[in-house]
């Protein structure tokens, strides 16, 4: 059976009220596409239309951003073909995060390296399709690269392997859209202590991103800003921001716009200077150098 297609994200987005820094890097984007040459795993949930890098560079600037990390999303399982051959097509415009499968080669590994592919996804058992799960074989070989893990958990199951991901020699794990806590159960929950406790290891990092994720109701997403408030408050150093565009799995939800998804940050981070750190500082201390600005 054909996977749903999901909604397209909003074609017109805004110019933010909320003033963008220079340099600024949108960490989390997915891409698809062209549907004729890269079809979609019969595994995946969802299959999308064509969200092109000329696509996301019309988002880009209407926001002000200067740069992007390609998240491997789920459409097409583990194979890393689209990504490589996006970043390849596109050199220096973006860097990637690979969805890898088990038995991945030196050789690939090497050349999505030298494409500027940075980190190795997985994902909880909570999320469906034909994706890798925490590896410590894979984990231990991108780890001689300098990459980072970046998890994607579900619900409250943080608490379950938030210690197996300690436990990775991986300088860094970057934990997705909140970590995905339930914004419902709010902060005292203990799937969010256990988060700000992952922080304070120094080896964790969280991204804002995706707020539909963890809470159920359309935008502004008013429950999840207490979880915003608090991370910023705790570790504002280990944040970074990403817009999770096109944002697919919303086909029951309205989409929101993005310029509107930006202007969040404004609610989530008021101080400018602590903004800039967690759009432009950081994602250079995690991922490395983007192009100049």
């Amino acid at each position: 059976m054909q996977p749903p297609l999901t909604k397209p994200p909003d074609p017109d987005p805004k110019k933010p009220l909320t003033p963008c820094p220079a340099g600024a890097i949108d960490t989390h984007i997915h891409l698809f596409g062209p549907a004729s040459q890269y079809p979609f795993h019969p595994n995946s949930r969802y299959t999308s239309q064509d969200a092109l890098p000329a696509d996301y560079v019309k988002l880009q600037k209407a926001i002000g951003l200067h740069s992007a990390v390609i998240v491997s999303g789920g459409g097409y399982g583990t194979s890393f073909t689209h990504l490589a051959n996006t970043l390849k097509a596109h050199p220096g415009q973006f860097k990637g995060v690979a969805l890898l499968p088990e038995d991945v080669t030196d050789e690939d590994l090497h050349m999505l390296d030298q494409l500027g592919v940075c980190g190795a996804r997985f994902v909880s058992p909570g999320h469906q399709g034909a994706l890798p799960r925490i590896s410590p074989n894979v984990a231990a070989r991108i780890a001689n690269l300098g990459w980072h893990i970046n998890f994607y958990p579900s619900g409250d199951d943080l608490l379950t392997y938030g210690p197996m991901l300690q436990a990775l020699p991986n300088h860094a794990i970057v934990l997705d859209h909140f970590a995905a806590v339930p914004a419902k159960g709010g902060i005292e929950q203990p799937a969010f202590q256990h988060l700000l406790k992952l922080l304070d290891t120094g080896q964790f990092w969280v991204k804002l991103s995706g707020p539909m994720r963890c809470s159920p109701g359309d935008f502004p997403y008013a429950d999840v800003t207490p979880m915003a408030r608090q991370l910023v408050a705790h570790a504002p150093q280990r944040l970074i921001w990403g817009s999770d565009w096109p944002h697919v799995n919303m086909n029951n939800r309205s989409i929101p716009n993005d310029g509107d998804l930006f202007d969040l940050l404004a609610e989530w981070v008021p101080d400018e200077q602590t903004r800039e750190m967690i759009l432009v500082h950081n994602p250079r201390a995690l991922y490395g150098k983007f192009k100049e600005y």
